[in-house]
């Protein structure tokens, strides 16, 4: 037995006694922790042939004397049964002593996060091996999804409950002087998305694990993310996000993983006739690894991000030495930034060269990546026809589009097969989720700027283009040209590009010859204009003792009417390429779905009815309910019977049998008050507004854009604060119930009409809530820089929430689920998923109001023809706002956005006026309602119990089944 001495601490917090940590240099130690004081620590080893067997005694850091004697129990291989939190607390001093990221002096919270999420994260490798190794041993089909944005949230509590350890580690971290859900708090949002594309990739993701289903997720590693909010004076500003500041304990850097990734260059042909993709800027994307739980079971898949490098041999050491700084590190810059910044400003060339850079990053790594991995598991024998039998390819939304004319690229530059085969290939791999109807969103990308970044993916391009036409001309003939003509116009992928010269033969129509009037040849002629020729007579009439000011002016007119019409851009039409380079296109929720069908995509739909289908989205049950919402978790599982409902969201249904049950509500109502009472204490940190819990919760977090309706929401506000205004205490108080409005969400960041929505609700706020008049009666909080983590807080302690975007214009949202869930009461538009949560919760628990979707065409048709007559509440509240009652901004571009009947950024493209006043007598009703507590609070319930249908699980089972082909595989 070999004994030896060593002085290095850890420090609890609040203030208790130093944890001492051993300088083991094998864990495999069996291992006697002795305390003192902080100034004199003594740790004793003790090592022995036999490791089975290990000791370790630890004292609580909150307490002065040694407390507690704690024995662990290992195997051989090193393993320790974490379902203790003594085994818990020494692999987290383990990884404070050996896997450092800060200094040893101090065990502070920040610290303490890392080692945490390093204990946790071992546990995670264990499955996460054996989850890749089942995979690469069995060789089953697995899915991929490729999306721009995974929104994940804080981990290490998603990733401690899923391994159903987290009392262990409550209890181990107690031992060590914190509390687990302080150290939580330590961790920061991973920067990788923005809204609802995002966060559904990381529901998906979770889902996938949890029901076993072999898939993996690729995305970028974005180094500063879209930005952080802040909220000023001014409105919203914005600054880079230090997401990786402090570094990232979850994600392990695959150095061995890396691929070429090119761009510009030329495309030559080769002696073998093949087309080689040659020169330009080459760099290198190198894969970084975040593992990805599955709730109660031992599957692990993989969140595979990629950032972007250039070998060291481009590195400029001559010009560096020379004193060219600049110029040496170029390279390495221009490589760098595409995975600088989410989603970067592309009003430059250089904004939008650089996401088209970013867009096929993600989609050449990830599919050289996949392929590797197909061919390894392939062995000696490649079949390249069973492809999509092995791998499905979901592109998330149209950001991963270039992974078509990428696969065919590999295919046939690369691997040597024809043109047909690669294209009934790619066809079978690949498949599109739609999530917008706004043209926006649908992208566009210039063809020049394409034909210089990827000319071999424009060659590729042209080629599927040609191949389409080709199938339209032989579905609807030759018979009816304008029909035809119609169908291409709307069906290709390159927009403004001349078609082939036969198909154009079929449109040119014979011109028809004018006679010219002789006497007005004539007449100019005795005017002193003589025309030498035709071209002489037609542009260019000729000055001849005449008055020359109205000549001029003719000259003038005869050139402005000869002038050739601009040359419309040529574009590339990537929703229109997935369409038919995949083999399914999913809406997102039916109404979404029915639109996509009927409008979108209607040519596509009639064409191939069978690609179309709809998948509601859906959101994770453990996260969005087990996780944030301890309160109610406990009681949905008394009143359901077990926590049976976390997997199995069907189990929510049960509650409604309980609904009117005085127990139920009474425990339902404490739940809620508790969830308040901590965003009482969070606003005031955040904002120092104090606001009353005893006031309605009424929320809107998500994404600020027009479309939403952030507007119609504040200046319905605005409204209740004028009528208030205009009454005395008693009549305030009898007429209005009390009110905590709370919004959220980034605008982006050149997105002007959204900013100013941005100042007018802190403008409001700042307003209201320093009006002694009204006091707790109204209050208005913009909460910044919203993200998961601040919505796992606001979502539970909702009681109304707000998701009235104009009818047809959200795909589905998510949000909507999550607070429903939450037993949330939505006040909304027949938009999205809002149609379907009404129709599972009850429409008597849901308040409606607005336009539907079929009527908004006609009503902007209305508008632009003069006919629409704008509610007198509106033209007041307008008004109002510029009265100057909420500062000195000028408002005019903004409420002048909302008046007119034509032209960009004027006549209410969003309805705004035309549902205003449906919209507050609407919220008459929410009043009304939440002054009867029993009513309210049966509404809540029934709103979570008929929230079952959009668990993400379910969505993933009707992926599984209906477009990837995939079955769960255990791991034992």
């Amino acid at each position: 037995m070999a004994y030896c001495t060593a002085t290095s601490s850890i420090h609890g917090g609040g203030g208790g006694g130093p944890l001492t940590l051993s300088h083991c240099s094998s864990i495999s130690t069996l291992i006697n922790f002795n305390f003192s004081s902080k100034t004199s620590n003594q740790v004793f080893f003790t090592t022995g042939a036999d490791f089975r067997k290990r000791c370790f005694c630890v004292r609580s850091v909150s307490e002065p004397k040694l407390k507690d004697q704690i024995t662990v129990e290992q195997g051989d291989a090193g393993s320790v049964d974490m379902s203790t939190s003594d085994a818990v607390a020494l692999r987290i001093t383990h990884h404070a002593e050996f896997t450092p990221s800060f200094s040893p002096e101090g065990f502070d919270l920040p610290k303490a996060y890392f080692a945490t999420a390093q204990s946790i994260r071992d546990s995670l490798i264990v499955n996460w091996n054996a989850t890749y190794d089942m995979y690469e041993r069995s060789n089953v089909k697995q899915a991929y999804y490729l999306s721009m944005e995974f929104l994940q949230g804080r981990a290490l509590l998603n990733a401690v409950g899923n391994l159903e350890l987290s009392g262990a580690y409550g209890e181990a971290l107690s031992k060590l002087g914190h509390k687990l859900e302080d150290v939580v708090s330590q961790e920061p949002d991973a920067a990788l998305g923005n809204g609802g594309l995002g966060r559904l990739a990381s529901c998906f993701l979770d889902s996938l694990a949890t029901l076993n289903y072999p898939a993996w997720g690729y995305g970028l590693r974005y180094k500063y993310g879209l930005f952080k909010q802040l909220i000023t004076k001014e409105g919203q500003e914005e600054i880079a996000e230090n997401w990786l500041e402090m570094g990232n304990p979850w994600e392990i850097v695959r150095n061995d993983i890396s691929y070429p990734v090119k761009f510009y260059g030329k495309v030559v042909t080769g002696s073998d006739g093949k087309r080689r993709w040659i020169g330009g800027e080459d760099i290198v994307a190198v894969a970084s690894d975040v593992p990805i739980p599955g709730y109660k079971t031992k599957t692990t898949i993989n969140l595979r991000l990629w950032s972007t490098k250039v070998p060291s041999a481009d590195f400029d050491l001559s010009a560096f030495n020379s004193g060219e700084h600049t110029k040496a590190c170029e390279s390495q810059a221009n490589a760098e930034k595409i995975c600088y910044i989410l989603y970067p400003g592309d009003d430059s060339l250089e904004g939008k060269t650089l996401r088209l850079k970013q867009q096929y990053t993600l989609c050449s790594a990830s599919l050289q990546d996949i392929i590797t991995r197909f061919e390894k598991r392939s062995g000696e024998n490649v079949l390249w026809k069973e492809f999509p039998e092995k791998v499905a390819v979901q592109m998330n939304d149209t950001h991963p589009t270039l992974c078509i004319p990428e696969l065919m690229r590999i295919l046939m530059d690369l691997k040597g097969i024809s043109w047909q085969e690669a294209w009934d290939i790619t066809q079978r791999t690949v498949a599109y989720t739609n999530h917008t109807v706004l043209p926006e969103a649908l992208e566009k990308w210039s063809l020049e700027l394409m034909q210089k970044l990827l000319p071999r993916h424009v060659e590729i391009i042209e080629l599927i283009d040609e191949e389409l036409i080709n199938g339209i001309v032989a579905e609807f003939g030759k018979s009816n040209p304008e029909l035809l003509e119609r169908k291409l116009n709307a069906m290709r992928i390159l927009e403004n590009v001349e078609l082939p010269s036969p198909i154009t033969d079929l449109f040119i129509k014979p011109k028809e010859m004018s006679a010219i009037d002789t006497s007005e040849v004539l007449e100019v002629s005795n005017k002193g204009s003589a025309a030498d020729d035709e071209d002489e007579f037609v542009g260019n009439i000729k000055e001849k003792e005449v008055d020359p000011e109205p000549v001029q002016k003719d000259k003038q007119k005869e050139e402005a009417t000869l002038q050739p019409a601009p040359v419309p851009t040529k574009m590339v039409r990537m929703a229109n390429l997935c369409v038919v380079g995949g083999h399914v296109v999913n809406g997102v929720a039916e109404i979404h779905s029915e639109i996509v069908k009927q409008d979108v995509f209607n040519d596509f739909y009639k064409l191939w009815p069978e690609k179309f289908q709809n998948k509601t989205n859906g959101v994770t049950p453990r996260r969005w309910i087990y996780y944030c919402n301890p309160e109610l978790s406990k009681i949905i599982t008394k009143w359901t019977g077990g926590e049976d409902w976390v997997l199995n969201t069907e189990k929510l249904a049960d509650l409604r049998k309980f609904a009117d049950d005085e127990d139920l509500q009474s425990e339902w109502r404490a739940a809620k008050r508790i969830n308040k009472m901590k965003v009482v204490s969070f606003l005031l940190e955040k904002t120092g507004y104090r606001v009353s819990p005893d006031a309605m919760f009424d929320i809107q977090v998500k994404r600020i854009h027009e479309y939403k309706r952030q507007l119609l929401n504040i200046l319905g506000i605005i409204y209740r604060y004028k009528k208030m205004k205009e009454l005395n205490a008693l009549e305030r108080k009898e007429n209005f119930t009390p009110r905590v409005c709370i919004f959220g969400g980034k605008a982006f960041a050149t997105y002007a009409q959204a900013k100013r929505i941005v100042k007018l609700i802190t403008d409001v706020g700042v307003t209201i809530n320093n009006d002694p008049d009204i006091g707790d009666l109204l209050k208005v909080v913009f909460v910044p820089d919203y993200n998961v983590s601040v919505a796992e807080l606001l979502i539970p302690a909702s009681e109304l929430s707000q998701h009235i975007s104009t009818a047809g214009m959200e795909a589905s949202g998510t949000s909507n689920m999550k607070f429903s869930m939450n037993g949330c009461i939505l006040i909304g538009t027949l938009d999205g998923a809002n149609v379907e949560i009404r129709e599972e919760v009850g429409e008597d628990n849901f308040f409606l109001f607005g336009a539907q979707a079929h009527e908004i065409a006609g009503l902007r048709k209305e508008r632009a023809e003069g006919k629409f007559v704008p509610d007198p509440l509106f033209e007041e509240v307008k008004e109002y706002v510029r009265s100057g009652v909420f500062g000195s901004y000028d408002y005019d571009e903004l409420m002048g956005s909302l008046e007119g009947n034509e032209g960009f950024g004027r006549a209410d493209y969003f309805l705004v006026g035309k549902d205003f006043p449906g919209y507050i007598e609407c919220q008459e009703k929410v009043d009304e309602a939440y002054r009867d507590q029993k009513r309210w609070t049966r509404m809540s319930i029934l709103n979570s119990a008929g929230s079952y249908k959009f668990s993400s699980d379910r969505t993933i089972h009707e992926y599984a089944r209906d477009i990837w082909n995939i079955q769960p595989l255990q791991i034992p």
